[in-house]
């Protein structure tokens, strides 16, 4: 049943080793986002929210938990290659293509023109879209088997301290989402967010990540 929560609630905290991710728990992972399901999840800043982003059920409930309107709220994918991202923003010329090939993966968002493959739930007014491709094990072997990117979503509150431990996020977000992945204490600086939707590229947040233009 779509959108339902995959465990119980005394099973939300998973160990995924950071290096080498266990198979069996990836793919536990990626059917529990097929059916819907909500995870928490490492990359290589800070830890966040995820689902797959052809679950409109799941999106509206990371919107529920973030208290946002999706079509509002300047929301990221996470992908697995240069290729997948290219699905879900227009044609990348070539010295968008050598940029996002210097910095990706790495700690960084770049914001880019949304083209119609991104699903309508997500589609905001500006046609734009945020898109990330970490620099993690536990993310690309997640994506690997889900085949879909995932909806990135910061953990809503402005203490990131207190985000950073699994065990910590795990009493906190407890029924609200599906499981918790443990991958390692996580950071508390997040990406660097950069506007590339005009040719005048501009780094709107300076996050982990350092953007010098190539």
């Amino acid at each position: 049943m779509k959108g339902t929560i995959c465990v119980n609630l005394y099973d939300m905290l998973i160990t995924i080793h950071p290096d080498n991710p266990q198979p069996r728990l990836i793919k536990q992972m990626a059917e529990c986002l097929r059916d819907g399901g909500v995870i928490v999840y490492p990359t290589d800043t800070i830890y966040g929210l995820g689902c797959d982003i052809l679950q409109p059920k799941a999106v509206e409930r990371i919107c529920k938990i973030k208290n946002i309107d999706p079509q509002k709220a300047q929301l990221s994918f996470i992908c697995r290659d240069l290729s997948h991202l290219s699905d879900y923003t227009k044609s990348i010329d070539t010295p968008l293509y050598r940029l996002l090939k210097n910095y990706l993966p790495g700690p960084y968002t770049f914001i880019l023109p949304a083209s119609k493959q991104v699903p309508k739930i997500l589609q905001s007014k500006k046609s734009t879209i945020g898109l990330r491709i970490p620099d993690n094990e536990i993310c690309r072997n997640i994506l690997d088997a889900l085949g879909n990117p995932l909806l990135s979503a910061s953990l809503p509150g402005d203490m990131v301290e207190e985000y950073t431990d699994p065990e910590v996020i795990n009493d906190k977000f407890n029924g609200q989402v599906d499981f918790v992945i443990d991958g390692g204490i996580g950071g508390i600086v997040p990406s660097t967010v950069v506007d590339c939707t005009t040719d005048d590229w501009q780094v709107l947040r300076q996050g982990l990540g350092v953007f010098e233009d190539v």
